[in-house]
């Protein structure tokens, strides 16, 4: 039974959770061949107050301007 489990920063829509729950699903169906009803994917949401990059919380870093993600991902 394969359990995937994505952390990211609170702030996506009920929608978007959605969409990324249904995708990471898929990839798993895709590669694995498990059956669907086996597959468990959990979303963890942290408040951005809570996670830090570079001892920079991301609630700093918003209000700084700054990407947390860096140059490569505006790139993409």
């Amino acid at each position: 039974m394969p359990q995937v489990t994505v952390t990211l920063a609170e702030g996506r829509t009920p929608a978007q959770l959605r969409a990324l729950l249904h995708e990471v699903h898929g990839a798993v169906l895709r590669t694995t061949g498990t059956r669907p009803e086996y597959i468990r994917v959990v979303v963890h949401e942290v408040p951005r107050t809570h996670w830090a990059t570079g001892d920079v919380t991301l609630t700093e870093l918003d209000a700084a301007g700054r990407d947390p993600a860096g140059p490569a991902e505006k790139e993409q």
